[in-house]
């Protein structure tokens, strides 16, 4: 069964870099054959061996025009889609474009589970995972975006983003399962020094890590440069970024 890596970029906030970027990592990490494929509205500035595919629609429900859209488009690679129109087949591990990837990915697509992610890193007692990474077979789970888009106006309602309502709906149905806890590991709250430290000492890679996970106060290159977008939350260059962080 083919494997993919799956990843989305919309709008300006990622250039095609960090498309690029991935690619590369995923390429220096995972043995053998898999497909690369970015959803994206521009496939402009990305290299020729990401198989670019346009965004599955929302459908987004007259009621929530002008709500901000908080990721709700990732929900779209559930979409069948993906394989009556696109042709895909098989398994896909869905990674956010400013992860940084630091050690191998083959034992992502053989992980016991239906479907994999996150956990939780600031709250370990609720369900909700982190959807940076997750793993699922391409259209067995057509169900989580029809019932988004059947239900869209109340799950806004109840859900902050997509990776709640995703966690919730596939753990109620009994198929939501968590990578190891050291695979995905945050930069921001795990790779820092603890203060004052964080003054002399640099970031790090996490023990046991294989994917880092940027969310909330800095991205790569921020991290890279030593900036974090909230002050007084000072940090040293993360020079290994550069280490992986490449084409």
């Amino acid at each position: 069964m083919m494997r993919h890596i799956i990843c989305m970029k919309w709008g300006t906030k990622y250039e095609p870099y960090y498309v690029n970027n991935l690619y590369a990592m995923a390429r220096r990490h995972l043995t053998g054959e898999f497909r690369f494929i970015c959803l994206t509205d521009d496939a402009k500035g990305i290299r020729s061996e990401v198989e670019c595919f346009p965004i599955p629609p929302v459908e987004i429900a007259p009621e929530a025009a002008g709500v901000r859209d908080r990721a709700w488009k990732k929900l779209t690679t559930f979409s069948p889609v993906l394989k009556d129109e696109y042709g895909l087949e098989g398994t896909a591990l869905f990674l956010d474009l400013d992860v940084v990837v630091v050690g191998s990915l083959d034992d992502f697509f053989t992980q016991p589970g239906e479907f994999l992610i996150i956990k939780d890193y600031r709250r370990p007692w609720r369900v909700t995972g982190n959807s940076s990474v997750y793993r699922f077979e391409i259209g067995a789970l057509p169900d989580v975006l029809q019932y988004f888009r059947d239900h869209e106006v109340e799950l806004r309602e109840r859900f902050r983003n997509e990776q709640t309502y995703l966690s919730d709906y596939l753990h109620n149905k009994g198929k939501l399962k968590y990578w190891p806890s050291e695979w995905c590991p945050s930069f921001k709250y795990h790779g820092i020094p603890l203060w004052p430290s964080n003054y002399w000492r640099r970031p790090f890679v996490p023990e046991g890590a294989r994917i880092v996970i940027f969310h909330g106060e800095c991205n790569p290159p921020d991290a890279l440069a030593g900036r974090r977008n909230r002050r007084f939350r000072f940090i040293r260059p993360a020079t290994w970024v550069a280490e992986h962080w490449h084409e």
